[in-house]
């Protein structure tokens, strides 16, 4: 498969360099994460009071570094002309306590072996979300 990367026409340009995301509560452990046209449910297993109606909170952390750093190797695979047979990616995080200690980042990808390391290299470059996680933002908490 290969994978080409090109400007999107009619993309909207970007007028900040912001994201926002919402969640509205819906009883005991459960809400609805909302993003453009999206809404993803969110809850906890029934074990720990919710009602396993969704994935939880730190399942989408998880989510969103495997698919980001998915489509990282994509795209720096199609930049520089790479094909790829296959290519998955998952993501394992250790508990300790109320976080994560440890995060690893396996990838199953399907081409020359010669430049596995380098198309990797590329795609942490890349990766928002890894970048994020790497680079901790300042985070800031209010009531509005």
């Amino acid at each position: 498969m290969t994978v080409r990367c090109q400007q999107l026409e009619g993309r909207p340009a970007v007028s900040s360099p912001t994201l926002t995301v919402s969640a509205r509560w819906l009883g005991a452990y459960r809400c609805d994460v909302s993003s453009g046209d999206f809404t993803i449910p969110v809850d906890e297993p029934e074990r720990y009071g919710g009602t396993n109606q969704g994935p939880q909170p730190t399942e989408l952390l998880l989510a969103a570094l495997s698919s980001c750093f998915t489509l990282a190797v994509a795209h720096a695979a199609g930049k520089r002309g790479i094909e790829l047979s296959h290519l998955g990616v998952e993501v394992t995080g250790t508990y300790d306590g109320p976080s994560f200690s440890a995060l690893e980042i396996r990838v199953d990808v399907g081409c020359d072996d010669a430049v596995k390391d380098r198309l990797l290299e590329a795609a942490a470059r890349v990766c928002y979300v890894s970048n994020t996680i790497r680079n901790t933002p300042e985070m800031s908490v209010r009531a509005v």
